[in-house]
């Protein structure tokens, strides 16, 4: 395990180009074992979720080129051999049960082993994956292996799931676009990423409609084409460096924002006093903000910042925003309403000097712009925490050590180099 070594207080300034969304690549790539048509996809980003998948593909027989300097891979699935397959999916990566829907798809019987890895953000059933499988005519025998097993094609079903779950969502689209008749998913999640997928799928000819809805209908279609798609930008990144130069003082344009995007986002920084303006598909912090709590009209009435499945406030941004409450004048509410363990490694804020308050496990309250000060604190095993403890780091004077900070990695592609191109003393040991 790595360690971040920060020497914070620098004002962070420039232009940045965030990375393809990793919550698109995994999905997709996936997906393209639906086709044994060549698939060529762009603004792939280096990460070892990705290496992961990638890997697996290959031991199955996947023809993967992955150019690394022009964030680009192309697979040909044609000559996959799936008698070679060991029952093995990437270790450690919750994006594993992505790949349910496409094997059986292709091979009609698959075995897997009961161990689906992820992060530490509670418990993560792999129940409603199969219970989609399930729906579309796939029989489960769960002993000592899990075993798949579906009779020739998929065959089109109408659901109406009780959570907007969006890897479940993906398994679902995977397993409609081939299937014999027509598929509707009531309450689907409609994140951006769910909706690169879509668009992925329906460039290689399949009939999705209600892209971006809680309603998705899909036609099943007899075969797919190759085709050529580009990630878009991951909007995590975005929110990230936007939130740094707040934090920092700095001045930060970001590219490629896809706008579309950005409006539930941008409300979050207004409550805690920062402006971002978007204009086409750039986003700027402008700098030496003063970073305030804005009251509500209603007296007595604690500001909030609500996280939920997409249109709301994404979950996977809360701990960035917390981070950048902890330098605001004011106190605020922040309500996880996804993950049971989504805020227990707050308690590493409080190294830092920050001041809050748990309500229970899924709210916290900041008391924010309270004397900070440095620290050696150890990252939780999940991405956006590891972030916000680097955040925290880098906006306070003198040296912090984020121990055990590996977990950026999974998700941010050379996120120190990006840093440091800001005015950032930061490096790995």
């Amino acid at each position: 395990m790595a360690n971040l070594i920060i020497k914070g207080g620098n004002k962070l300034t420039g232009n940045i180009t965030p990375s393809g969304n990793k919550n698109s690549v995994l999905p997709i790539v996936c997906a393209s074992l639906l086709t044994n048509e060549p698939v060529t996809i762009k603004n792939v980003p280096n990460l070892t979720d990705v290496q992961k998948l990638v890997t697996t593909l290959k031991n199955i027989g996947s023809e993967i080129n992955w150019n690394k300097d022009e964030e680009t891979i192309r697979i040909n699935n044609s000559l996959i051999e799936l008698n070679t397959f060991n029952q093995e999916l990437p270790v450690g990566m919750r994006g594993s049960v992505l790949l349910f829907a496409p094997l059986l798809a292709r091979a009609q019987k698959i075995k897997l082993k009961n161990e689906i890895g992820g992060c530490s953000l509670g418990i993560r059933e792999i129940d409603p994956h199969l219970e989609v499988l399930q729906a579309f005519g796939a029989k489960v025998t769960n002993g000592q292996t899990l075993t798949l097993k579906v009779d020739g094609k998929f065959k089109g079903t109408d659901l109406w799931r009780d959570y907007m779950s969006v890897t479940t969502t993906e398994n679902f689209i995977m397993a409609a676009v081939l299937a014999k008749g027509s598929s509707t998913l009531n309450n689907a999640a409609s994140e951006p990423h769910v909706q690169d997928l879509c668009h992925f799928l329906n460039q290689m000819g399949a009939n999705i409609s209600g892209i971006g809805t809680s309603r998705i209908k899909i036609n099943g279609v007899d075969k797919l084409s190759g085709t050529e798609y580009e990630i878009g930008s991951d909007y995590h990144e975005v929110t990230t460096m936007l939130a740094l130069g707040a934090m920092t003082g700095g001045e930060i344009t970001v590219d490629k924002v896809n706008s579309q995007n950005f409006p539930c986002i941008n409300q979050a920084f207004k409550k805690l006093g920062v402006k971002i303006t978007v204009h086409q598909n750039q986003a700027k912090v402008r700098n030496s903000q003063k970073i305030k709590v804005v009251q509500p009209f209603t007296q007595n009435y604690l500001p909030k910042i609500e996280a939920a499945p997409w249109p709301y406030f994404p979950v996977d941004l809360l701990p960035l925003m917390i981070a950048l409450a902890t330098k605001a004048e004011g106190e605020i509410m922040f309500w996880n309403k996804v993950y049971e363990g989504g805020l227990f490694w707050i308690q590493e804020m409080t190294k830092f000097g920050a001041h809050l308050h748990m309500s229970d496990p899924h709210r916290v309250i900041v008391f924010g712009n309270k004397p900070l000060k440095v620290a050696i604190v150890d990252a939780p095993d999940i991405i956006r925490p590891t972030v916000a403890l680097a955040m925290m780091a880098l906006s306070i004077d003198g040296k912090s050590i984020i121990r055990n900070a590996d977990p950026i990695n999974r998700a941010h592609p050379n996120f120190v180099e990006k840093i440091k191109s800001l005015g950032a003393d930061i490096s790995w040991e």
